[in-house]
């Protein structure tokens, strides 16, 4: 794909991303699950997957778009909404849950004014369940923007964002 072309189909404001998206794509195309490589890299690098970035990567990895669209949708760590600096997961697994994660998403929720899937106005939480981390005897457990926490509830929680304000 000529570099024009690129720039054509996507938004202004992911011009920045241009280079290394192309890089991204260079450095994968030839391995093996390059899709899924060239998605995962690219969504660490602006945070989702804009329509307009998809139909690049569809059309340089000469995959058929409804492709591209049918792994992003199946794969849950996929996104097409913008998130916010931090990502905070409630982790909604039977021990979690047993142990007192509804409350601590009830706080979140009522904190910050948003629901699962959504981000704060300022962009700087989103907010995500996740099924289960795999630390049930540490329950409940919240992750905050990659850093896991144990043995959460809502007084322990609003500590642990003032971190990352």
């Amino acid at each position: 794909m000529k570099r024009r072309d690129m720039k054509q189909d996507v938004d202004k404001e992911l011009l920045e991303y241009f280079e290394q998206i192309r890089n991204i794509i260079s450095e994968n195309r030839e391995k093996t699950g390059a899709l899924i490589r060239v998605l995962e890299r690219t969504q660490e690098l602006i945070s989702y997957l804009p329509p307009q970035v998809l139909e690049v990567i569809s059309k340089d990895l000469k995959i058929p778009l409804s492709e591209v669209y049918g792994v992003v949708s199946f794969y849950n760590f996929f996104t097409m909404i913008p998130k916010g600096k931090y990502t905070i997961e409630v982790c909604m697994g039977t021990a979690c849950h047993v142990r007192g994660n509804p409350r601590n998403l009830d706080a979140l929720r009522k904190e910050f004014g948003i629901e699962i899937g959504e981000t704060t106005e300022d962009g700087k939480f989103s907010l995500d369940i996740i099924r289960c981390f795999g630390c049930c005897g540490l329950s409940p457990i919240v992750r905050v923007g990659g850093d896991l926490y144990r043995r959460v509830n809502p007084t322990k929680l609003k500590k642990i964002l003032t971190q990352y304000e």
